[in-house]
């Protein structure tokens, strides 16, 4: 008798469309602005950033893809692993990442309609103006990719830290 056992996952679905080779220049698009909007933002912020907000829309792809870029660029399990719960683990987090995580939230949910004065003024005490509006830029774009990632169900697993920068 062996002590291993296999382990049967589920099989992986196929994703539902390949978007990025249907709308190439929407893709591309997508890249550039991807790219103007981590300028001058902290590499470990954006990532804590986008896994919140990938987390939030249940985008497994996008979870996998900005768990390995947080870990490639020195990010700890711990602090990824309490994103999830980052309300009861603040202890965790800067004062500035607390207001960035609070502003990922409030952009991503949007449950009132709007992002509440009291966020918003919260994060402009935690960053100058050109930093704020790349902030949002980058909450903005995050939530993009996550509705590409769950409306084509593009499937995690495959992506390999720094692929896409």
């Amino acid at each position: 008798m062996t002590t291993e056992e296999a382990t049967a996952y589920a099989p992986e679905q196929p994703a539902r469309l390949r978007w990025a080779q249907h709308a190439p220049e929407v893709y591309k698009a997508m890249v550039r602005l991807d790219a103007a909007a981590r300028r001058g933002l902290d590499p470990k912020l954006l990532e804590l950033v986008k896994i919140r907000a990938s987390q939030l829309n249940h985008c497994a792809f996008c979870l996998d893809m900005h768990t390995k870029d947080a870990l490639a660029a020195g990010e700890s399990v711990e602090r990824i692993v309490q994103l999830g719960a980052w309300e009861e683990s603040k202890h965790f987090y800067t004062q500035k990442e607390l207001a960035a995580l609070e502003l990922t939230e409030a952009v991503t949910v949007l449950t009132d309609g709007f992002v509440r004065d009291e966020v918003y003024e919260h994060a402009a005490k935690h960053f100058e103006e050109p930093e704020l509006a790349q902030l949002i830029a980058a909450i903005t774009v995050i939530n993009a990719w996550n509705r590409f990632g769950v409306t084509c169900r593009m499937a995690p697993g495959h992506y390999e830290a720094g692929q896409h920068k």
